[in-house]
């Protein structure tokens, strides 16, 4: 107990949602359709599976579906090795393109998917090319912690001690390779000692805040308040939350983002109420071939997953349902977008354009509307 006799929680380090096999030819996972009530890890050893973990959301969240997907292809691959070098070109081609179709919105995937396949143009042989797809995903996995850990620490200016935050889904460390997008910053601000009220909103229809979000900042020992996502907008008004912050599943190159569906919603309750609204991710979540915000394709669901709600009939059998994934957000909602490379601030076609090409900045950034903010 502490001082006012409340239980104090321990501290666990946040879950490790994807890495490689004991034996380094499958990808292991937490298998979070089972959470919170079991947790189950389960190895990947072909695409096939892997292409199931992530329709079926076994492994979920942009980075780490980009990491599985990057893994999956050196698994399948590696399976193939003593095949003719045309049947094997032949076999990365299709897996390639296996992959890339498991789910359509979250950019990551297919940006790592073709990165971890583009190494091979020059590899003389099929051993060798799975080796250097092997190192590669290994790259990606390693850069995405990575990149999880600097969206923390420039994000920290915006936590101060006794932080009301409400959060959507889960953009943490079951997201990614790494301590996550969206709780990255919350994880960072905990472990400096600064006391953090997360709001964490279930996340209908499958309920990946109160699943997964509240399942692992409790694990964590933070603070954490599982809310209907109808109550956001009460919270809002008594005062109680002081900022906003999501993940991203993609940004197009005006800064429109499409994240889990609900999130367009609370930015506009986010506007009403004054409270600032933030969307953190990585680089490789922007996406500058596309345009603007209608220009993402946007994943429909089974039409069961509102029907027949983990398992149990909760409507008419034969209900029409629209059931998207995903929504997009306006770039004019949005405060500013926490990246790994720093905090960009609108307008965000001119801040998206002077992070360049490969996700780098190409000149200091300056506190400005426009451009980004080194940390």
């Amino acid at each position: 107990m502490n001082s006012t006799g409340s239980e104090v929680k321990s501290h666990t380090d946040p879950p490790v949602a994807v890495r490689w096999s004991d034996d380094g030819a499958g990808v292991d996972i937490i298998d979070q359709t089972l959470l919170p009530e079991t947790e189950t890890r389960i190895i990947l050893r072909d695409v096939d599976q892997v292409v199931e973990a992530i329709r079926s959301l076994r492994v979920r969240g942009a980075p780490a579906i980009g990491v599985a997907a990057a893994m999956g292809l050196a698994v399948e691959m590696g399976r193939h090795v003593a095949e003719p070098t045309a049947a094997f070109a032949e076999r990365l081609r299709v897996t390639t393109a296996k992959l890339r179709a498991a789910r359509p919105t979250a950019v990551n995937l297919a940006w790592a998917v073709n990165r971890t396949a583009g190494t091979v143009s020059a590899v003389p042989d099929n051993a060798a090319a799975v080796l250097v797809m092997h190192e590669e995903a290994t790259r990606i996995l390693l850069e995405d912690r990575e990149m999880c850990r600097m969206i923390g620490e420039h994000a920290e200016a915006l936590f101060q001690d006794d932080t009301g935050v409400l959060t959507h889904c889960n953009a943490g460390a079951l997201a990614t390779g790494g301590i996550g997008t969206a709780l990255a910053p919350i994880y960072t601000a905990a472990a400096e000692g600064r006391r953090i009220r997360v709001f964490a909103s279930e996340t209908r229809p499958l309920l990946q805040g109160s699943r997964l979000t509240a399942w692992e900042l409790d694990r964590a020992g933070i603070d954490v308040t599982l809310i209907p996502d109808s109550v956001a907008a009460v919270l809002m008004a008594q005062g109680r939350i002081d900022l906003v912050i999501v993940g991203a599943d993609r940004i197009a190159a005006n800064g429109d983002v499409a994240n889990k569906i609900g999130t367009y919603g609370l930015a506009v309750l986010a506007r009403h109420h004054a409270v600032p609204f933030y969307v953190a991710a990585p680089t490789t979540t922007i996406d500058r071939a596309t345009a603007a915000g209608e220009d993402i394709p946007i994943e429909f669901r089974d039409p069961d997953e509102v029907r027949r709600g983990f398992g149990r009939l909760t409507a008419p059998a034969d209900v029409a349902v629209f059931t998207p994934a995903f929504d997009v957000t306006p770039a004019g909602l949005i405060t500013a977008i926490i990246t790994d490379r720093g905090i960009l601030r609108p307008p965000y076609g001119p801040a998206i354009s002077a992070l360049g090409q490969d996700g780098r900045d190409q000149r200091a950034g300056e506190s400005r509307a426009g451009t980004w903010e080194d940390g």
